[in-house]
């Protein structure tokens, strides 16, 4: 009886799957209480890597900040540019935030001390004017904070500001030079610069020798035009010596600049080489004795002497003369020779001994001595 049963219920599934083409559904299993009912997935997890501080960043210096404003009229103002070009005879007002502030600008104002310049410090920044501006003020214009402790103060680097202005004036394409002929050393160790700068950013500046009348190309090789600088040979050498002058173009108009004479430099930059010699190293009593100490140096490079003498203590009366003067050594090379010359009238036995020449420039000094005796 049981056969027949299973088989009549196996024959009624096969006939139900026939009829709906899906089988029989499957009795579920109640879950149990608590059973996690989510399918597990196969889904790849990407694991979180934590971001490591870039240790080049953290140590890269602070970044500087401009403080530097221009004050403009019916109280506007902005940052300048690092180039800003004004029309002459404005008042020039500059701010820089600090309470310790430095300033920094065109020497020509410096040299001829100028009134129109006033440099102040407020209690929240520093002020620079410039009243009734000239083409001739054209340049670089700078400030930066100062950082202290106690009397000593350094510069603050991350607090600076800067901009070149350019002043232009009616019939003024270059910066007016104060002479109408200037001198331009070469040196072969650094460059040399033929000061043609202009004050309207847009003119074309070229250079010329005056004979043969040609003119020089800046390649960008041996000579480049800045127009913060002027002319600038890079590697300069004796060929270059000369006569030159400048030429500029803007507007439909031009100008020459004022002529440079370009003299080539023989001796090498460092402390004086330096020479003593006296008219006689052995001298009778009443007789003049003159003691030269001679240095043989760059054009532009000046020197000072500092004389020891053997009667200086005793206060013996002596004649001190220092003069300079430039020679030609051939093939255009220029030489300075700076001299120092003391004198003794009525030699007596207090001018017998060491006498002591010491020569100082930028680069350091040299010290030379010779004897003086009694015969």
């Amino acid at each position: 009886m049981k056969v027949w049963l299973l088989l009549g219920f196996l024959l009624l599934h096969e006939a139900f799957e026939e009829i709906t083409g899906q089988p029989l559904p499957k009795n579920k299993r109640p879950k149990e209480p608590g059973e996690n009912r989510i399918k597990p997935t196969n889904k790849k997890v990407k694991p979180k890597i934590p971001k490591i501080k870039d240790r080049d960043a953290a140590d890269a210096p602070p970044k500087t900040q401009s403080i530097m404003i221009h004050m403009m009229d019916k109280g506007r103002f902005q940052k300048p540019a690092a180039t800003l070009s004004l029309t002459a005879g404005q008042t020039l007002e500059l701010r820089c935030k600090g309470n310790k502030i430095e300033w920094s600008y065109p020497a020509y104002l410096d040299t001829f001390k100028d009134s129109r310049l006033s440099v102040k410090q407020q209690e929240r920044y520093g002020q620079l004017t410039l009243a009734n501006s000239t083409a001739a003020d054209t340049g670089e214009f700078s400030c930066w904070g100062q950082l202290c402790q106690g009397y000593v103060c350094r510069r603050d680097e991350t607090k600076t500001g800067s901009t070149y202005i350019l002043f232009t004036e009616k019939g003024e394409l270059f910066v007016p030079s104060p002479s109408y002929f200037d001198v331009v050393y070469l040196n072969p160790d650094r460059q040399a610069v033929v000061p043609c700068r202009v004050t309207v950013l847009s003119a074309k500046v070229t250079l010329h020798r005056e004979f043969p009348a040609k003119e020089i190309p800046a390649n960008g090789t041996d000579i480049v035009y800045d127009v913060k600088r002027g002319f600038v040979y890079l590697q300069p050498h004796a060929d270059h010596q000369g006569v030159v002058y400048c030429k500029a173009e803007a507007g439909g108009k031009s100008q020459i600049s004022v002529k440079y004479q370009l003299l080539y430099v023989e001796v090498p930059r460092g402390p004086p080489s330096t020479t003593i010699l006296a008219s006689s190293n052995k001298v009778r009593s009443g007789d003049d004795i003159s003691v030269l100490c001679t240095v043989l140096g760059e054009p532009d490079v000046e020197v000072e002497f500092r004389w020891i003498y053997p009667g200086q203590k005793d206060e013996r009366p002596v004649t001190i003369q220092d003069s300079w003067r430039l020679i030609h050594r051939g093939l255009g090379h220029t030489t300075r020779i700076s001299q120092s010359t003391l004198t003794i009238e009525d030699f007596e036995t207090i001018d017998v001994g060491y006498y002591i020449c010491t020569a100082h420039n930028l680069q350091g000094e040299t010290t030379v001595a010779t004897t003086v005796e009694s015969s």
